[in-house]
């Protein structure tokens, strides 16, 4: 019989890698993430379903690592000049700046569609 499990703690060491069986902070799953893959086109869409009625612009598709999408985030709410996050390589922006947006990463290089009505 094949034993599946793996170590996720150790009282020695602390938190583990549940994929490498490193330590967390030396984790070389994390480091090795790739970009998402996808066909090259930037998504923009206004999303307020199931966030109170507040309207937020959703990025999506933009072939970057965590750290500059991070970064290109951070651009990106400065320029609207408003609040926002970056979940699982998804990009949110507070307000409906969809018309903004497309143009500042159109000018980046970036091919953008609106998706949605």
């Amino acid at each position: 019989m094949k034993n599946n499990s793996r170590p996720v703690y150790s009282s020695e060491q602390g938190r583990l890698c549940p994929a490498c069986g490193q330590i967390k902070s030396a984790c070389i799953c994390r480091q090795t993430s790739s970009a998402p893959a996808g066909d090259g086109i930037v998504r923009i869409r206004r999303e307020s379903k199931g966030r109170g009625g507040k309207t937020v612009t959703v990025v999506t598709g933009i072939p970057l690592e965590s750290e500059a999408l991070k970064a290109l985030t951070g651009e990106l709410k400065r320029r609207c000049g408003t609040g926002g996050t970056v979940k699982d390589g998804v990009v949110e922006i507070q307000g409906d700046h969809a018309v903004l947006l497309q143009a500042e990463l159109q000018q980046r290089g970036y091919k953008v569609k609106r998706a949605g009505g």
